[in-house]
This record gives C-alpha cells, sequence and structure tokens, in this order.
C-alpha cells in the first residue's frame, strides 16, 4: 500500500470492505435458504419417486404372466 494514504481514505476502504461483507452475508444466507428448500424437494421427489417405483412393482406383480401370451397355441 502507499504511504501517501491517508487516514480517511483507509476509513473510506474499511467502510467499503464492511459494506460489501454485509451485503455478501445477506447474499449467502439467502442462497442458503434456496439450497434448504431445494434439498426439501429433492427429498419428497426422491420419496415419491420410490413410492412410485414400489407401486409399479406391485401392478406388474399382480398382472398375469406375460410369458403365457407368448406361448404357441397347442393344434400349431
Amino acid at each position: 500500500m502507499s504511504e501517501n494514504v491517508t487516514e480517511k481514505e483507509l476509513v473510506q476502504r474499511i467502510i467499503e470492505l464492511e459494506t460489501k461483507l454485509s451485503f455478501q452475508e445477506d447474499l449467502l444466507q439467502e442462497l442458503n435458504s434456496h439450497v434448504i428448500t431445494q434439498q426439501a424437494d429433492i427429498d419428497k421427489l426422491t420419496e415419491l419417486c420410490k413410492l412410485l417405483k414400489d407401486q409399479y412393482k406391485e401392478i406388474v406383480s399382480s398382472l398375469p404372466d406375460a410369458a403365457s401370451g407368448d406361448e404357441v397355441p397347442p393344434h400349431y
């Protein structure tokens, strides 16, 4: 830093840095809030996918055996 910097200039620079830090802290808090919300949404969607997968397996297992529909009729 230059030795010609006055005390008033140093105070002004410190104020600017504190102001920037304050805005960054606010932004970080806002971003953190969004991340928390998105993670909750991801968790809900993951649970929904699991439920849908389980329901699909249940439906498929309750259907008649698909292999029996491909059998050649006895008269061939």
